[in-house]
């Protein structure tokens, strides 16, 4: 159920730094995707590793899906837009992600799981977001939690701009996933036309907006379709403003860094090569899922 809810004040909003456009890719058994946020991006974006966005209504650029593959070191946010995919893992776990909902994976010290297309027409469509685990927790127990639409958090403000709270707090609404290290905000706005959104944001959290409706102007910028703008870590910003000519609908993502190496090897993310070593040993003895955990 959507609250309606009061807009907190911004009184110094962020800037655009940089607008990128994605890369077209393809992944797992041969997915179509729009790489966003690329391995060049990492340092700056930390805690965030990488964001993909899936959208297509020919089934031949999903339907082979994603097979079984392994993940070392980070957690995994598949938020669905619309479609539905199939996830199985080592463990036994089954679930099925839908229209509107999200799946939130900590990978851990080691996961093999698939994501499969559980359906072979009609439109497919969502991201897939990598957050970065401290290095303490790297190697806790993996684990995950299937998040259908109706447990997501919604608020309307004033102005008719809809907005799904995933992770973090907007606007006094609590999402529905927190973070203690990273302190994730992950939101899904669906603005009208002639609209303005703002929320708070720490000035010293990183963060960015993938515009995949429309456009919007963001301190001053004009942020297209299919692109994502890198906000500014200017001191003493408190938040962003969204403004939307015509309907546009937007992901805003933001989170506290980590500031530890980062060294990623495909579906792998340690703090040293020495650990990457050690996950790639790990796979080929068949001891990725079972390591010791050590606190």
């Amino acid at each position: 159920m959507k609250q309606a809810t009061k807009l907190e004040a911004v009184t110094q909003p962020r800037t655009i730094e940089r607008i990128v456009t994605g890369v077209p890719t393809s992944d797992g058994a041969g997915v179509k995707l729009t790489r966003v946020l690329t391995q060049n991006l990492q340092q700056r974006l930390d805690p965030f590793l990488m964001l993909d966005n899936f959208h297509s209504d020919d089934p031949d650029d999903y339907i082979a899906g994603f097979p079984d593959h392994p993940h070392r070191g980070f957690e995994t946010i598949t938020y669905m837009i619309a479609g539905r995919m199939r996830h199985r893992d080592n463990a036994g776990h089954e679930g099925l992600l839908q229209n509107g909902g999200v799946q939130w994976m900590t990978a851990g010290r080691g996961i093999i799981h698939s994501e499969m297309p559980e359906q072979e027409n009609g439109v497919m469509e969502g991201f897939q977001l990598w957050l970065n685990l401290p290095a303490r927790r790297k190697m806790i127990p993996a684990w995950y939690r299937d998040i259908p639409k109706a447990e997501i958090p919604e608020y309307v403000t004033a102005e008719g701009v809809t907005v799904r709270v995933i992770a973090g707090t907007s606007n006094g609404v609590a999402g529905a996933m927190t973070r203690e290290d990273t302190e994730p905000l992950y939101l899904d706005i669906d603005l009208p036309a002639d609209s303005l959104f703002s929320t708070t944001l720490p000035a010293t959290h990183n963060a960015f907006i993938y515009v995949y409706r429309g456009e919007l102007t963001v301190g001053g910028t004009l942020l297209g379709e299919s692109r994502m703008g890198i906000l500014a870590n200017t001191p003493q910003t408190d938040g962003v403003v969204l403004i939307a000519s015509g309907p546009a609908k937007a992901i805003l993502v933001a989170g506290k860094p980590l500031g530890e190496p980062i060294v990623q090897h495909g579906p792998f993310v340690m703090n040293t090569k020495e650990e990457i070593f050690q996950a790639l040993n790990d796979l080929r003895q068949g001891h990725l899922v079972d390591v010791k955990y050590k606190a």
